[in-house]
């Protein structure tokens, strides 16, 4: 069976998300459905159908995020020693060499990634290139628009 890395805070997110579903969400959802059927005629009761579509999406959801949370590896960053080396969960801060501007990226699970959060998924062509590297390092990213050079100025265990 394949693990799949995920940082505290994102599965702190996907638990959170679960509780929401498991214990406000579906009882709301069979309250619902219970009003729907009290008005009779199913077949032409649209509550009825919207609340029994919002069951299914639901209940797919939550086997969807225990999966996820059942095939988890919780990485704790903070627990691992500092090496100035690039792994999954640390934050880096990386100086573009083409126009001198510093990025800062942290490595997420794929489920975590937000780019606009400047988190990126650990499958990223930025993270890829930066796994393994260490601080000072010029690595080269292959980017839809073109090659993209940084310098990895510093690795943060945040």
């Amino acid at each position: 069976m394949n693990r799949f890395p995920m940082t505290l805070v994102g599965e702190a997110r996907l638990r959170e998300e679960l509780d929401q579903l498991k214990k406000v969400d579906r009882p709301r959802i069979v309250q619902a459905i219970a009003e729907a059927r009290a008005h009779g005629d199913l077949k032409e009761n649209a509550e009825y159908h919207a609340a029994r579509e919002q069951q299914s999406f639901a209940e797919g959801r939550i086997l969807e995020i225990e999966g996820k949370l059942g095939n988890a590896q919780v990485i704790d960053i903070q627990k691992i020693p500092k090496t100035g080396k690039v792994i999954f969960g640390v934050t880096a801060d990386l100086l573009n060499l083409g126009t001198n501007e510093t990025v800062t990226y942290r490595i997420v699970g794929e489920d975590e990634a937000d780019i606009k959060n400047n988190l990126i998924s650990v499958g990223s062509p930025i993270a890829r290139a930066l796994i393994g590297k260490e601080e000072g390092d010029v690595v080269v990213v292959k980017a839809p628009g073109g090659d993209i050079e940084y310098e990895i100025d510093q690795v943060h265990h945040i």
